[in-house]
């Protein structure tokens, strides 16, 4: 009988305890704020990605391993950036091979996505 009664104690004090910290948090959050479940892929926006960007990049690690989800992300991304870029030479190099060059024999060709000089 004694057990008992100390048995109902403890989980009045448990229950009182959790009461009080859910309560008694006021204007204060009783849990600070959850970190995104994702984050950005580190790779640049504003222009195209170089050799240095890919060694920079460190995914983030889940439990179990890389969030397969974020690996795909970027690889989907590098793949779109690496055939843009192959269609775009691909492209700049039928317009050389087709036009004459210069009188001195050099040809100018800017191989940036903003096109031919």
């Amino acid at each position: 009988m004694i057990v008992f009664f100390f048995l109902m104690i403890a989980l009045v004090v448990v229950v009182a305890a959790v009461t009080m910290a859910v309560i008694g948090g006021g204007s204060e959050a009783v849990l600070p704020e959850a970190e995104p479940d994702r984050v950005a892929d580190g790779l640049p926006e504003t222009r195209p990605v170089v050799r240095a960007d890919i060694d920079a990049l460190r995914l983030p690690v889940a439990p179990r391993g890389y969030r397969m989800a974020e690996v795909d992300d970027v690889l989907e991304r590098l793949a779109a950036e690496l055939a843009e870029r192959d269609a775009r030479i691909a492209q700049l190099t039928a317009a050389a091979a087709t036009r004459p060059g210069p009188s001195d024999g050099a040809v100018s060709v800017d191989l940036t996505k903003g096109g031919e000089r």
